[in-house]
């Protein structure tokens, strides 16, 4: 199976959901979803990103296109040796496709834990901007566009960089620790007040923003001739804003867990998948995982780390399944902590 079909085909799978999940072609889709629906529909895209990783065992050995030892042998030094290479082809194989599965996997509940903080702001924006449940709709649907393509553009650059130089690693080690600790130590988000919003200051000196209720879905209006854009406009560039700040910390983050470039953009990708039917869920009160915040904190900073000390990490043994454990020990103790202390108690 060529390289090119493996990708039309997970392309393919990508789109539909899409579709499925945003209603692009539905007119009259559901605006709001209740807490069954949300929680039930986060629930298949979740399982769908668990069969991607199971896929990702056959699949991974036709998207990079290797079929003989001397291909292997070029992967295994190109992408920092992730896997153990013997000289038999076929268990070096098999270690190549099981270590390509897990790391997938890492980087897909990484991305997947990431994304319900960035969810959690874009809320915060349509609730201080008062944006109807019809119009968060339209703003998610190119929200969530718009993150794709910023995965794109930061994983193809980042792998390029990484490939030329390998010591923006370091980079983007730094760049997680220093992640880790303003997510630890910032104070709560809030709702702000829309007019003192960086975005809209910086709008209204290009152009003018008309006051007209965005309750009619449009980015642009004419008002005596002149066009302007609306309130809708604003917040969804504030989405898109948002996406690239999330991009500059998910990113890096994925390539401290390998530098596969397509492991990279398939386990981001399909994490944003049913980031629909997750934000309502997330309206619904899952942020009442208050302490997840500060695992995804830890993460980072674990992450970061380990890019900074990589040789030391690899001399006492550390491998990928660690990399896992360690991954899901703290994003479980972060949710069970939530529970037995709810965030009330704290206060």
């Amino acid at each position: 199976m060529e390289s090119s079909i493996v990708i039309v085909v997970l392309v393919a799978v990508i789109f539909t959901s899409l579709v499925l999940d945003l209603g692009l072609f539905t007119k009259g889709s559901q605006s709001h979803l209740s807490l069954r629906q949300s929680a039930f529909r986060s629930l298949l895209w979740f399982l769908l990103g668990l069969v991607s990783v199971a896929s990702m065992y056959e699949l991974i050995a036709h998207l990079h296109e290797i079929h003989t030892f001397e291909q292997l042998k070029e992967y295994h030094a190109t992408y920092g040796k992730p896997f153990k290479l013997t000289a038999d082809f076929d268990s070096s194989m098999h270690a190549f496709k099981t270590t390509s599965m897990w790391l997938y996997f890492s980087g897909y509940l990484l991305e997947y834990a990431l994304s319900i903080d960035n969810l959690f702001v874009m809320l915060l924006v349509f609730k201080s901007f008062k944006i109807s449940e019809h119009n968060e709709r339209k703003i998610l649907v190119w929200g969530v566009l718009g993150a794709m393509v910023l995965r794109f553009i930061f994983i193809f650059l980042g792998s390029a960089a990484i490939q030329q130089f390998e010591w923006v690693l370091y980079i983007f080690g730094a760049l997680l620790v220093f992640s880790g600790l303003k997510l630890a130590f910032e104070k709560e988000k809030e709702e702000q007040d829309p007019a003192n919003h960086f975005v809209m200051r910086m709008v209204k000196k290009v152009f003018p923003v008309s006051e007209v209720s965005n309750d009619r879905g449009h980015f642009f209006v004419r008002e005596n001739g002149i066009l302007h854009v609306t309130v809708l406009f604003v917040v969804l560039l504030i989405i898109e804003f948002t996406d690239v700040v999330f991009a500059i910390d998910s990113v890096p983050a994925v390539f401290g867990i390998t530098r596969d470039p397509y492991l990279v953009f398939f386990s981001n990708i399909f994490a944003i998948l049913g980031l629909r039917s997750l934000y309502f869920l997330i309206g619904h009160g899952i942020d009442k995982f208050w302490a997840l915040k500060y695992g995804l904190s830890i993460i980072l900073i674990f992450i970061g780390t380990k890019m900074l000390l990589e040789h030391q990490f690899h001399a006492i043994g550390f491998n990928h399944i660690h990399n896992l454990l360690v991954i899901i020990g703290v994003l479980s103790l972060s949710m069970i902590y939530s529970i037995l202390k709810p965030l009330s108690s704290e206060l």
